[in-house]
């Protein structure tokens, strides 16, 4: 016989699970802006997941992370995934014009801790495709002009994150 619950469920959010990046302080547990993962259910309830480390460009997640109310889920601004993608349309990385991605380039799309896309473009070596470590910034609003590619995972490959990118 199990123990009852004497606390009542907390509601499920409708806010999607994924990245966001904290735009408000949570008191003073978390600082803004923030590479998050919101997952919208569990236990004790909703919460965000601040991003611990990289590898290979994508970010890992805290296996603790805060709770959070209705209220503040509106301060969080959504990102796309981490991930691969074509570009759709060319585009400068900000209004400096500091570089190019020319229409259909791959790109691998990442953030920094502050939920700042970065693109990281690869070469082709002996070796195969290769992924630098660094990349370019980029401005919020190119996000836009990527399309996400599909790459076939394994079931039993293990990148140093979960699924989603947070640890388990």
């Amino acid at each position: 016989m199990s123990e009852p619950n004497l606390f009542a469920p907390r509601p499920k959010l409708s806010l999607p699970c994924g990245l966001y990046r904290v735009t408000q302080p949570l008191d003073k547990r978390l600082k803004a802006p923030l590479l998050v993962y919101f997952h919208n259910h569990g236990e004790p309830g909703p919460g965000v997941y601040p991003a611990i480390e990289w590898s290979r460009n994508k970010a890992t997640f805290a296996q603790q992370g805060f709770t959070v109310d209705v209220d503040y889920t509106r301060t969080l601004m959504p990102l796309p995934p981490e991930g691969f993608y074509r570009v759709r349309e060319s585009f400068t990385c900000c209004e400096k014009n500091c570089q190019t991605f020319e229409t259909e380039m791959l790109v691998q799309l990442g953030y920094d801790g502050s939920g700042n896309g970065i693109l990281f473009v690869p070469t082709w070596t002996p070796e195969g495709l290769v992924f630098p470590e660094r990349g370019t910034r980029l401005s919020d609003d190119r996000l836009s002009r990527l399309t996400p590619l599909k790459v076939v995972i394994p079931s039993n490959f293990e990148a140093g994150a979960s699924q989603h990118g947070v640890a388990e």
